[in-house]
């Protein structure tokens, strides 16, 4: 069956007009959890204490308004898809994740019309070759493929239209969306995180600020000859619009075919697993959007000869953290005592990273360091760690409900500061698990600690 085409839609540019979209959208899940409840009164399951909001078929209209709405709210439904991976069915997470893989495509009308807004008149004769047709679509832009007069391939980064400006009502309008469709527990306070969302995606919307970072990592990776960063092209880069080297290859999940050598498999999650923990505890900059779109894999040839290439081309640096040498350090401490088996030292340094508080409960502290320790289970594990095979998801995210059931008003969110570290770890965790890796974690991570 020939693969269906991606959809296109114009992005809807007004707060008003992205708020209707919300509210029509919430009305389709309470009518869905409406059906669901009456459903589930004739039986009597495990799953009936589960959020009736919370299936598969809400999860999915849900991610195909807000890939239609694109921008700040496609962006947090994302996060959620990851974030709360560990406390959210399995089913409706899934359904959610189609959200890390693209988005619907902006028109050609609407196309020219941020062109000609960010390079003026004319702007088609700087311009050997303009492809209309989108390389990628992601929540706040999408790429095109030109060649400038003068020879350069180029991959444009354009900006969907009222993204920017409808930031702050996006996060408000998500974040009291998910309350009232009780998607999330009414006792999470999530102010400190809906501000470190806006401050990040504010960020985000500016090209510039992506492109200093583009610049910046280009540097750090400098001595990493098995990783890619496109070159910046500043002529041609404005706040709305991103210039830079276009760079091909496939889709780094083609790892996890078959056919593929497992020693290859491995080398590269080995790669990406050292490249997480130098980001980290070395470069202390950490490019934390990790869907698959924003990597790249040019394979070897058949022999088994590199030519150069068995390389991992790193797209997209919007969502780029800089963390400060405390922050790092209560990080690398923690890892040390999780390694250790050092319970006590495991405890006084998730407090002093904002997990736990000295007043929560034993029970609820233990269930607490519990998750902790499954979620670095990979860096705990002596020897190769098997991610290809791993149920540490599914465990993880039992401990999680259970976490949350039994919390007893407990239950935080996370310290807001760490929210785009925690999707970095889980998409990593993520990446290695579908090329199928084989690594070992522990080693790696040992030599930064």
């Amino acid at each position: 069956m020939a693969a269906k085409p991606p959809h296109k839609s114009r992005v809807p540019t007004t707060r008003l007009g992205r708020l209707l979209r919300l509210g029509f959208t919430a009305g389709e899940l309470a009518i869905g959890g409406a059906i669901e409840g009456v459903r589930r009164l004739s039986r009597v399951t495990p799953d009936d204490a589960v959020n009736v909001f919370l299936t598969a078929t809400n999860a999915e209209k849900l991610a195909r308004r807000l890939a239609g709405m694109r921008g700040a709210a496609m962006k947090m439904g994302q996060m959620l898809s990851m974030e709360s991976a560990d406390i959210l069915p399995r089913e409706f997470t899934d359904a959610l994740a189609t959200l890390r893989d693209s988005a619907n495509r902006m028109p050609r009308s609407q196309v020219r019309g941020v062109l000609g807004r960010e390079y003026g008149k004319g702007w088609e004769d700087r311009f050997e070759t303009f492809d209309y047709e989108p390389a990628a679509a992601a929540s706040i832009g999408q790429v095109h493929r030109a060649r400038t007069r003068d020879g350069r391939d180029l991959a444009l980064k354009i900006q969907y239209p009222g993204v920017a400006r409808s930031i702050d009502s996006d996060v408000d309008n998500m974040a009291l969306f998910l309350r009232v469709a009780n998607i999330l527990p009414i006792e999470m306070d999530i102010s400190g995180i809906v501000a470190e969302v806006k401050r990040q995606l504010r960020e985000e919307a500016d090209y510039r600020v992506e492109a200093d970072n583009l610049r910046r990592y280009r540097r750090l990776v400098r001595d990493e000859p098995d990783f890619l960063v496109p070159r910046v092209h500043d002529d041609l880069t404005t706040t709305r619009i991103l210039a830079m080297d276009f760079m091909d290859g496939e889709a780094l999940d083609s790892l996890g075919r078959p056919g593929v050598a497992q020693k290859e498999r491995d080398r590269c999650g080995s790669l990406l697993q050292r490249l997480l923990f130098r980001e980290l505890f070395e470069f202390r900059t950490m490019q934390t959007d990790p869907n698959f779109a924003n990597y790249l894999y040019r394979p070897m040839n058949q022999a088994g000869n590199r030519r150069g290439e068995g390389r991992i081309v790193l797209l997209d640096f919007g969502s780029t953290a800089h963390f400060p040498k405390a922050f790092t350090e209560r990080y690398a401490q923690i890892s040390r005592a999780l390694i250790a088996g050092d319970s006590d030292a495991t405890r006084r340094y998730a407090e002093a990273i904002g997990y736990l508080r000295p007043s929560d409960s034993p029970q609820h502290a233990e269930r607490l360091l519990q998750v902790i320790r499954l979620a670095c289970e990979p860096i705990c594990h002596k020897g190769v760690y098997d991610f290809g095979s791993s149920d540490l998801a599914a465990r993880a995210r039992d401990a999680g409900i259970e976490m949350l059931f039994k919390s007893g008003g407990e239950f935080r969110a996370p310290p807001a500061e760490t929210v785009f570290l925690h999707r970095k770890l889980v998409g990593s965790f993520l990446v290695c698990a579908r090329i199928r890796a084989r690594v070992r974690v522990q080693d790696l991570i040992r030599g930064y600690l």
